[in-house]
């Protein structure tokens, strides 16, 4: 098996076949993957790692996923939404240690009050900022002109994850009413495009159901979509959801674990100049986690610099690490661990995917 995965990582176009094998490859065969992911890293964005401040804006969402803690049927969720003037100091807070960029997260919702709120918060970064930063957005399914005029009010960069390519699974982990359709949910990644966002998504790693197949047509959807960026993790199952109920057909944690960072240098190898993320799922089963994925090809690391007292009601999965304030000390701390995979921290720099450039300027 090491002479065959050798054989297939000579190869500058992979099948699905090849990336089953891969992705199959056992803890011995997975060095050989995991190298060779390091080595197109450093060829094609060479050995930095970008952090983005990660404000989880609100758990509120309208949505209702069979998987995630959030969900609009938890009642045991306790719901919040932060202050502008919160966003904004923790908006300062990266961009005084040279952060390049910040990343807004929150539950979906298309209601005029919050997408009101979000172009709010937009214009006023970009208005306190003397160099605009790089601002993510992953606030779920939206109407184009909604894109559109988050776009124009300072927005880069948009994450809309579709956790699974499968229309099976998709159905198998979301209620069937007109709120959660897979087609409409890629429809929306190609408006991103078009509109011209840096455009990411992502999948679940690990759910019940999902086989190995799944997960290398995971990967090529992502080929064939022209993806930028991707985040990606193991599933982590929570109790408070009605997917909880399946947990004796998941595969060990430690397995979605490994598979998780098997997957992460896959895709590296296949989509060589994107950005990936080395997810928090990935601490919450090793402390060491985000730090193993940057070892093995992701190259963003996204420290939660929303208001402490509200970490533990954005819950979206079981076990979610209870980490530290994301002080000094602690990012010294990250630093050193980076350090250890192979990188330094690109301060001061937006760390815009090369894959985009080449998408939307080279082609």
């Amino acid at each position: 098996m090491h002479n065959k995965i050798a054989d297939i990582l000579q190869k500058s176009v992979l099948s699905k076949n090849d990336l089953i094998i891969l992705l199959s490859a056992n803890k011995d065969n997975a060095e050989i993957i995991f190298n060779k992911a390091a080595e197109i890293k450093t060829k094609y964005i060479g050995n930095y790692t970008y952090f983005r401040g990660l404000i989880e804006l609100s758990n509120i969402c309208t949505r209702n996923c069979l998987y995630c803690g959030i969900r609009s049927g938890n009642k045991n969720a306790e719901r919040y939404m932060i202050s502008d003037e919160e966003v904004f100091n923790s908006v300062k807070y990266a961009l005084d240690r040279h952060w390049g960029s910040v990343v807004i997260q929150s539950g979906e919702r298309s209601d005029t009050a919050f997408i009101d709120k979000v172009e709010h918060i937009l214009r006023q970064i970009t208005q306190m900022c003397e160099k605009k930063p790089g601002i993510t957005l992953s606030l779920g399914e939206q109407k184009t002109d909604t894109f559109k005029r988050w776009f124009d009010a300072g927005a880069t960069r948009y994450l809309l994850r579709i956790e699974s390519s499968n229309p099976d699974i998709f159905k198998k982990i979301h209620p069937q009413d007109k709120l959660h359709n897979l087609e409409r949910r890629i429809e929306n990644l190609y408006t991103l495009q078009k509109l011209g966002y840096i455009t990411g998504t992502g999948v679940m790693i690990g759910l019940p159901f999902q086989t190995i197949e799944d997960l290398a047509n995971d990967l090529l959807f992502m080929q064939k979509l022209d993806i930028d960026m991707i985040g990606m993790g193991p599933y982590i199952e929570h109790e408070d959801t009605p997917l909880y109920q399946y947990r004796d057909l998941l595969l060990p944690i430690e397995e979605r674990y490994f598979l998780s960072l098997k997957m992460i240098a896959v895709l590296r190898i296949l989509m060589k100049d994107v950005n990936i993320a080395s997810s928090t799922a990935l601490q919450a089963i090793n402390p060491d986690g985000r730090e193993e994925g940057i070892r093995v090809g992701a190259n963003v690391i996204m420290p939660n610099i929303t208001p402490v007292r509200y970490h533990k009601s954005y819950n979206l999965y079981k076990g979610k690490p209870d980490i530290p304030p994301e002080t000094d000390n602690y990012i010294k701390i990250l630093e050193k661990q980076i350090a250890l995979a192979g990188d330094k921290v690109g301060y001061g720099d937006k760390g815009d995917p090369k894959h985009f450039f080449r998408r939307t300027v080279e082609r």
